[in-house]
Parts: C-alpha cells; sequence; structure tokens
C-alpha cells in the first residue's frame, strides 16, 4: 500500500504509518498512490484524479467534504472517507472563543494596550449570561458548542432538518432560530441544499445587533446579503473563521470592516485534534486491506 500525504497533518504521522504502507510525501508521487491523505488545502477534482490511476482511497482529515469530487471518485471507484469526529472539539473551542471575542471586546482592548492606550472607562463589555443562543446544525460540533453554552447558562435553541432532539438544545424551526437570537452559530457543511441558505430575507428575520459566528463554510452566507448586513449594522458582529476560498481574494470586503472577527481557518488545527485525527487515519488503513 501507497499511502500519499498531500496536506499538513502532525509531524509524527509519517513515521506512524510507515508501519502500514510505503508513506509518499511528493505530490508528484501521485500516480503511484494507493491512498490519499488530505486536509482542505487539496482539491480533489476530475482532473485531479486523472493523474492518479492507481488511487483507491481518499481520507480527508476533517469535516467537510466539499473539497473532494465525490462524484467523480464514485465513478472511479475510489472510496471517500473523513474524520468528523476528531475535530468536534477544537471547532466548537473555537466558535466559542470568537463568540466571546466580541461581549467582551477583546480585539479592541487588546489592540489599545498595544498602542499605548488605557480604555478602562471606554470600553464597556456584555454578557453571555442568560442571552439566547441558536445553532444552525447540530451534529457533532454543534453540539459541542451548545453543551458549552450551556454552562454559560445561555438558552440554547437550533434548527437542523435532520436531528428531532439534543440534550443541550431545544430543537426549533429555523424561523424560530432567527427571530429568538441574540447569537447564531452556523454548524452546516456545504451542500446544494445549505449554499447561500443565510440571504436577504433570513437577515431580514434576525434582531438588531445580532452576533453570528461561523466555523462551518463561507458559501453557507450569500456574501452580498451579508456585507449589506454589515454595513447597515444589522449584524453587530461576524466572526469567521471561513472564508470564499483559503486565503481570500485580495480586497476582499470582509478583511476591512470594522465589525468583523476573524482569523484564517484554524478551527480544526489545535495541537490534540492533528493527533485524533493521525488516530483515526492509522484506525482506517490498519483495517484496510489492497
Amino acid at each position: 500500500m501507497k499511502i500519499l500525504i498531500a496536506d499538513s497533518f502532525d509531524p509524527s504521522l509519517p513515521k506512524r504509518l510507515s508501519s502500514i504502507g510505503e508513506v509518499l510525501t511528493d505530490i508528484s508521487q501521485l500516480k503511484d498512490a494507493d491512498v490519499l491523505l488530505i486536509r482542505s488545502k487539496t482539491k480533489v477534482t476530475e482532473d485531479f484524479l486523472a493523474g492518479a490511476p492507481n488511487l483507491k482511497l481518499v481520507i480527508r482529515g476533517g469535516v467537510g467534504l466539499d473539497n473532494v469530487d465525490k462524484k467523480a471518485c464514485e465513478k472511479r471507484n475510489i472510496t471517500v472517507m473523513n474524520t468528523p469526529e476528531a475535530s468536534s472539539v477544537a471547532v466548537a473551542e473555537l466558535a466559542m472563543a470568537l463568540m466571546l471575542a466580541y461581549p467582551n471586546r477583546l480585539i479592541e482592548a487588546h489592540n489599545s494596550m498595544k498602542e499605548g492606550k488605557w480604555l478602562k472607562k471606554e470600553i464597556k463589555r456584555t454578557e453571555l449570561y442568560q442571552k439566547t443562543l441558536g445553532l444552525i446544525g447540530i451534529g457533532r460540533i454543534g453540539t459541542e458548542v451548545a453543551k458549552r453554552a450551556k454552562a454559560f447558562e445561555m438558552e440554547v435553541i437550533a434548527f437542523d432538518p435532520y436531528i428531532k432532539s439534543n440534550p443541550y438544545a431545544k430543537i426549533v424551526s429555523l424561523e424560530e432560530v432567527l427571530k429568538k437570537s441574540d447569537y447564531i452559530t452556523i454548524h452546516t457543511p456545504l451542500t446544494d441544499e445549505t449554499r447561500g441558505m443565510i440571504d436577504q430575507e433570513k437577515f431580514a428575520m434576525m434582531k438588531d445587533g445580532v452576533v453570528i459566528v461561523n466555523t462551518s463554510r463561507a458559501k453557507v452566507i450569500e456574501e452580498t446579503a451579508l456585507f449589506d448586513a454589515l454595513r447597515s449594522q444589522k449584524i453587530a458582529c461576524y466572526a469567521t473563521d471561513v472564508w470564499p476560498s483559503d486565503p481570500p481574494p485580495e480586497g476582499y470586503p470582509l478583511l476591512s470592516m470594522p465589525n468583523v472577527i476573524m482569523t484564517p481557518h484554524i478551527g480544526a488545527n489545535s495541537k490534540e485534534n492533528l493527533l485524533r485525527i493521525g488516530d483515526k487515519i492509522v484506525e482506517i488503513l490498519s483495517n484496510t486491506k489492497f
């Protein structure tokens, strides 16, 4: 078995896989690979697969599979797998960090101190306590966020058409989430169903001054409607770890908007998560025979 590691994983992974098969690390060796290990950087397209005649298995270390053309893989009898359970805690903790950053005005406080200012009276905080958090999607990551929000004594509601109940959130309609929430966090995969699902009509339903945290996929939100809602301050803050491309295009409007908190797609990049992803890949390949 020849295993090509195409993206960044924990440095220990090549050695851990060496007892299972021959580990390749140069993308020029794609033509020889039986197994391809990727994260979000590598795009497995029809053209990409044309250079991989021996490929039998693609493992995406992480949650989403939107960088893998699953139909093209199916046509070539290539199995596609991912490791969604490994990343839940890492992404949920980042979502909570982004959600805490706004009411505590952490970015403003930090920057002002670096500039030699002492804005003790000027910086007024608010609390998450007794605020309503609405989750759009309450699978593994959404559940971990809800669990943490309950510890802050937030009221937690969620919309998910595939989930009937959850121990940490009341399942309600999307309209109720949009109308009632002080904070909204997004935890959906990018599919034909979810692409652009948060549009101008949905923003109009939200409370004035809502805070939105997105650690799922940028294209779940219709971007022109997002820009308009930020400019009008319908949204008090948009906190995001996800972008239309990695990195976003030069001059992308969100980069210069004052009511945006941003991180460079680091949700799954915790040390512990990369080790968990490695554990899952080793488990999968230890039980795979070609």
